[in-house]
Formats: structure tokens, sequence, C-alpha cells
């Protein structure tokens, strides 16, 4: 199967409805987007984008969800993605942005050769994306090379393993994996560097318990309670947001998910 194929037996599977829903891979697509927009996730992420808004690129845009936020917020946004799909591709994302009447420029294209001049974009947004890369150093130079100086960088629910051993149990694990065999997941260390090395300074690395972003459709709130009843804590509101971002450095979980922030620092 191809990604569109995989995802379409997902939303086949009669009890799967509720992770198809988390996906927003529900219908109609723009209740879908509607309601990632008004997502505890999207909140988390609109404070971590600048507040000068300009030209936004979204890379592997899939069915254009975060396009649409991103437009609908006031970018000026150009939708990156390869897939042609009218379900998950670049069809899909064209049909949503048509519905809503958004103006967004879809290009159909991979992100390691992005076909864009130097330092177009004020915003480079990537949504689960960077673990899909074929090559992800080059597609975070591809990155670097389009973003501004001074502009803003931002790669959210990012699958992480501790060691090279881990990445089969988190495929194995995968509930689409099995179908298209398009998954992936990179060491912290091997994300760090590879934007690094697109001449990005990182500013922020989130791990799994310290943002709504890695935790949606789970709450800080809802990982506060399971935490506390695990050590029978009678308040879990008085659990700290410090204290779970602190227990979130020992998760170990095969394809955790972690989001990077950070800053183009040159463009020469």
């Amino acid at each position: 199967m191809n990604w569109e194929q995989a995802v379409m037996w997902l939303r086949d599977q009669p009890d799967q409805g509720e992770l198809v829903r988390a996906c927003f891979y529900d219908d109609p697509l723009i209740e879908a987007a509607r309601r990632y927009y008004e997502s505890a996730e999207w909140v988390a992420v609109r404070e971590l984008l600048p507040r000068q808004l300009g030209q936004a690129l979204d890379v592997g845009a899939g069915r254009g969800i975060s396009s649409y936020a991103l437009a609908r917020d006031g970018w000026k946004v150009a939708a990156l993605e390869p897939d042609s799909g009218a379900v998950v591709g670049a069809g899909a994302i064209r049909s949503l942005c048509r519905e809503a009447q958004l103006d967004v420029n879809v290009v159909q294209e991979w992100g390691e050769r992005l076909p864009f001049a130097d330092s177009t974009f004020d915003l480079v947004h990537c949504r689960q994306s960077l673990h899909h890369a074929r090559d992800l150093r080059q597609l975070c130079r591809e990155i670097g090379r389009v973003l501004r100086q001074g502009g803003t960088f931002i790669a959210t629910r990012e699958h992480v393993i501790s060691r090279k051993a881990d990445l089969p149990e988190f495929l194995r694990n995968h509930p689409l994996h099995h179908l298209y065999g398009g998954e992936n997941a990179y060491l912290l260390d091997e994300y760090k560097d590879a934007i690094q090395s697109g001449g990005i300074r990182l500013t922020r690395v989130l791990n799994p318990l310290q943002s709504e972003i890695n935790l949606y459709p789970e709450t800080l709130t809802g990982a506060k309670r399971q935490i506390a009843a695990r050590v029978a804590l009678p308040f879990p509101a008085l659990i700290p947001d410090l204290a779970l971002a602190l227990l979130g450095n020992f998760v170990r979980q095969p394809g955790r998910l972690y989001s990077f922030v950070g800053t183009r620092v040159s463009n020469g």
C-alpha cells in the first residue's frame, strides 16, 4: 500500500475510530482542520511561533491541517507535500483550502530538494515530518537554506528512540508501518545534529511530558493524574509542570514524541 491507502485502511477498521480522530484523519476534512485549530496542541504550537507574521513553509503538510491553522492565523503559507492524494496529500490540501477560502500555495515536492530561493521564509513548520526524511541532514540543510536569518524553525511530534536497537520494536508496534513501510525514528542527538547542520540554533527541545504538543490528545492535566495514581498522590494538580518536564527526560518508550524550536543564525 501507499500512505493514502494505509490511512484509508485504518479508517475502515471499526475499532480504530478514536485513533482516526486523534490523528485528524476523519472526514469532513474541514471539520477535522477546525478541530485541530482549536486543539490544545495548536494552542501550544502558537505560543512558540513568532508574533510577527510573514511567509511560512509547512513541510510535509499531509492533509493540510497545520497549513490551514497557520493561514487562519494570518501567515502567508506554502504547503509542501510530495504525495498527490485526495485524502492525505496535496489534493486534500487544495480541497481544504478551497472550501475554507484560504490562500495556500500547495507545492508537490520532497523536502530534501525545496523548490524555493534562499532566505524565502520567516517560519518553517514541520508537524510529524522529520522522522519521514529519506536524508535527515539534507532535509535540515534545505530548511536552513530557505529560512531567513533570524527566522523560526519548529518541528513537532517527532519519533525518538534511545538506541538503534529499539527501532524494530517501534516499527513493529506502529499501527500503519506494516502496511506501507514509511515510518521511522531517530536518536535525539541525530535530530539535534541534523537541525544544527542547517545553521539553526536550537532554543527549545521539548520532551514527551513537557508540552501539550507531544501529549495530544492527552493533556498535561491528564498526565499528572496518571502519575499521581501510580504513586498514590491525592492531589495531582499540585504536581508542578517542572516536575513533569523532568520526568519526561526518563521516558524511554521507543517512538516517544519530541518537539524542537530553533532560530536561523546565519545565511552566509
